[in-house]
């Protein structure tokens, strides 16, 4: 009993400061687009891709197709497909008549210490700086997202604002039960684990990017040396937000227009991208994850827990419970979902709960951080 009314007041103190603090991260928005700029600087979007050949052609006509005044050309980067993925993209650009404006090149072998998508953008950065030596920004974009038609024009726009990077965390797919289940959670986990808000105040040391849709100035690439210094993350967009903010300002934000095509159809799919990152989060610590799994379950577990238990306790975790459920209410409306799906966010946290403790076991059998058969080489945050 005494206990139980513990965990309950516990997380109840949490919630209240997770509501009232940590930069409002529940209550996150799609930001206006800033006044646009008098002069237009020259893009290159780099897109890395690897057996993509579904989404790749209309990743590269979103972005052939993009409104923007000024020199765009965008560079794809062939990471050893099997599926006819360069095919693909060229067929779309010349669908367009805009073959011109498309450069397909393939990636080198892996060298050791590096993943996978971290070489291939860097040799679409070398191809850039070949090609376009003049380039004032670099949009590194995956080659499964679909770029509403001012995206670059308003990610440049915000570039001239001051900041060195500018990312967007673009609009999940989120149509199987899976992804409706799953995936507002995983934004809201992402929020909150790194607050928009901190990100794009240059008092907090808090940084991060959302790797699907980044514009980045050459001159801070030049400043942090490149990829290199982040070549064996498995977070690379975390990483990469870190390294710019050392030096200048970054933004983060949420678009509703901007999108991912990468279906999850079944629960196995949220799972496997869960367990490629989670453990790496926790910079592969035994310690640090007992510590995550204990407050996450303090978190979210202890709350329900509480109510059913029939103690006196019951009031404390009611009110607990009706906290966290109002702080996902936002994230539901983003993505579009019935507030009902709120109350059973403890459910939901659960499941990833049970999904880091996989991340982990994958890690310690040598599995960890597969993507696209690939076993990437995993480096300590």
């Amino acid at each position: 009993m005494i206990l139980l009314s513990v965990f309950a007041a516990t997380s109840l103190g949490i919630w209240v400061y997770l509501l009232l603090g940590r930069g409002g991260f529940w209550r996150e928005r799609v930001l206006p687009a800033p006044p646009e700029p008098r002069q237009w600087p020259s893009v290159v979007a780099i897109v890395p891709a690897r057996n993509e050949a579904r989404h790749v052609g209309q990743a590269i006509g979103s972005l052939l197709t993009q409104d923007y005044p000024g020199d765009f050309a965008v560079i794809l980067v062939d990471d050893h497909s099997s599926d006819g993925t360069a095919e693909a993209a060229r067929a779309a650009a010349h669908s367009l008549g805009e073959a011109e404006r498309l450069t397909v090149i393939g990636a080198r072998p892996l060298p050791a210490g590096w993943t996978g998508k971290l070489w291939a953008l860097t040799e679409g950065l070398e191809e850039a700086r070949r090609r376009y030596p003049r380039a004032e920004l670099m949009l590194l974009t995956d080659a499964d997202i679909v770029h509403h038609r001012v995206n670059l024009r308003e990610l440049a726009a915000r570039i001239a604002t001051g900041v060195d990077l500018a990312s967007l965390m673009v609009k999940l797919r989120c149509e199987s039960f899976a992804e409706r289940f799953l995936v507002p959670a995983f934004v809201f986990f992402f929020a909150m684990l790194y607050p928009f808000g901190w990100i794009r105040d240059p008092r907090y040391r808090t940084a991060g990017a959302a790797g699907g849709c980044v514009l980045i100035r050459r001159e801070a690439l030049e400043r942090i040396g490149g990829l290199t210094e982040i070549r064996g993350a498995i977070i690379d967009d975390c990483a990469l937000g870190r390294a710019v903010k050392r030096g200048g300002p970054i933004w983060l934000g949420l678009t509703t227009e901007t999108r991912s095509l990468r279906p999850y159809p079944a629960l196995r799919d949220v799972w496997r991208m869960v367990t490629r990152t989670a453990y790496a989060q926790l910079g592969y610590s035994p310690l640090v994850l007992l510590g995550t799994v204990f407050g996450l379950a303090l978190i979210f577990m202890a709350p329900p827990a509480t109510v059913f238990s029939g103690t006196g306790a019951a009031p404390l975790g009611l009110v607990a419970w009706a906290a966290m459920a109002v702080a996902f209410l936002p994230t539901l409306k983003l993505y579009e979902r019935s507030p009902i799906w709120a109350p059973l966010l403890p459910v939901i946290a659960l499941v990833y709960i049970a999904a880091t403790l996989d991340s982990a076991r994958r890690h310690w059998q040598g599995t960890g951080g597969e993507w696209k058969g690939r076993i990437q080489r995993q480096s300590r945050a």
